[in-house]
């Protein structure tokens, strides 16, 4: 390795260092995590995929790391960076001498000179010990499945036939799922276009707008991105279209919009024109729903609001259709972000109830009779989904379940539940884990 790439490889070690360490000792996202840090474009793939490495194996990579340190407490950039080195001697294909060799150099780097000696040293030691420093770490169910302890076990007691799947599935690498406009660009003309660039792709057969490309790619390398022709979007996000069977003419609330995802796929699957309302409670996140719907030359009405009261002049508000994506522990996307495995905490579902229940609640209030309304969250724990439509369903009595659209087509391994369905990640379907229920009021 010449001096300039392992100049580079402890550069990138080291922001991965600092980035880890915020998400786990300072609760930061991922993404601010990474957005905070000053390293050059050419090397921000590189960082970001070691960070989401490492916080993907974090409780196992501890684990070693605890046994190595002897319990010790480390700084923890330098807790951080052993945990970095660790994934890279563990999961990547660098050679392991290049990885010690960068990991000294970064702890340089990282202002920490005098503990250059011992960085080096912890990880000679498990290089020479390796597989009974693993073996004793596989021994915690936490470090086995690279989840906390109240994760691991809520999943288990939730899902008795299926945690293991939900497990593997979030410990994996997401796919990349595409979302056609169908209005502008045939599926089969598409697939064409992706392979002119040489990407192939596979379109899912449940779902017309859904394709999954082979190999994941920058977005602005993908045919139609900047014209709207295309968003990424995991096709089980995707199916709240077709469950909430928006028709041209519609008056439709889309509540807690943001980042406009399904706000954009709404508006391009409705087959003409409706009146769509935009809303989220943060004026920063309605501006990324702006952004969104500017890319995709489509247009709704935005507003910034608090959907567990009734905002200023609604009172007389009805619509035909209401998606509520109700904010929740997102433990059904966990593999596309693994930090939610730091930052959840086990009070966070009960916490987050109220607020779940209180904007379901409302939007059901500002239903028109025989309206539908769908209920979603990316969240796989029953605790956030069919229990909170059944309170509401007790607390609201004009309020009914209401029967799937006819026509639509279910993926793969979609499982009933009590109220609604569930998608579980890890599935023949490639989705991630989302839950949905229709419901209308009298």
């Amino acid at each position: 390795m010449t001096s300039s790439a392992s100049g580079a490889a402890a550069t990138v070690q080291a922001a991965a260092a600092n980035a880890l360490a915020a998400v786990a000792f300072a609760g930061r996202s991922a993404d601010d995590a990474l957005a905070r840090g000053a390293a050059s474009a050419a090397l921000r793939p590189a960082i970001r995929a070691v960070v989401l490495g490492s916080l993907r194996w974090y409780w196992r990579l501890d684990a070693i790391a605890a046994q190595l340190t002897a319990g010790k407490p480390l700084a923890p950039p330098l807790r951080a960076l052993l945990l970095v080195a660790l994934h890279q001697l563990e999961y990547s294909r660098n050679p392991p001498e290049v990885t010690v060799s960068s990991a000294v150099d970064a702890a340089r780097l990282l202002q920490q000179p005098r503990a250059t000696g011992l960085i080096n040293a912890l990880l000679r030691r498990f290089l020479r010990e390796r597989d009974a420093l693993l073996g004793l770490a596989l021994k915690d169910p936490a470090a086995a499945s690279a989840h906390p302890a109240w994760l691991w076990q809520l999943l288990r007691s939730s899902w008795p036939q299926h945690w293991q799947q939900i497990v593997a599935a979030n410990n994996e690498h997401p796919p990349m799922s595409l979302r056609l406009d169908l209005s502008r660009v045939a599926r089969a003309d598409y697939l064409a276009q992706l392979a002119a660039a040489g990407m192939a792709a596979q379109p899912l057969a449940w779902l017309a707008t859904a394709l999954v490309l082979e190999r994941p790619v920058a977005v602005h390398e993908l045919p139609g991105f900047d014209a709207g022709c295309v968003s990424v979007q995991d096709a089980g996000a995707q199916l709240a279209c077709a469950l909430l069977a928006v028709a041209a003419g519609d008056r439709v609330l889309d509540a807690c919009a943001a980042p406009g995802g399904k706000t954009g796929a709404l508006l391009e699957a409705a087959g003409g024109d409706i009146e769509l309302t935009a809303v989220d409670i943060d004026a920063g996140r309605v501006q990324r729903i702006a952004d969104n719907l500017q890319r995709l030359h489509r247009s709704a009405h935005l507003v910034t609001a608090d959907l567990r009261e009734a905002p200023s002049g609604w009172s007389e508000q009805r619509f035909d259709r209401i998606l509520v994506d109700a904010p929740c522990s997102a433990t059904g996307v966990i593999r596309r972000h693994p930090d939610i495995r730091l930052l959840r905490r086990p009070t966070d579902v009960s916490a987050l109830a109220p607020t779940q229940q209180g904007i379901l609640e409302r939007c059901l209030n500002l239903l028109k009779p025989g309206g539908r309304l769908l209920y979603s969250t990316c969240s796989v724990l029953p605790a956030e989904n069919e229990r909170i439509v059944e309170a509401v369903l007790a607390s609201t009595p004009r309020a009914r379940v209401l029967a799937l659209p006819e026509g639509v087509t279910l993926p793969p391994d979609c499982l009933p539940r009590p109220i609604g369905m569930q998608l579980l990640p890890g599935n023949a379907a490639q989705t991630d884990g989302f839950y949905y229920a229709c419901l209308t009021v009298t």
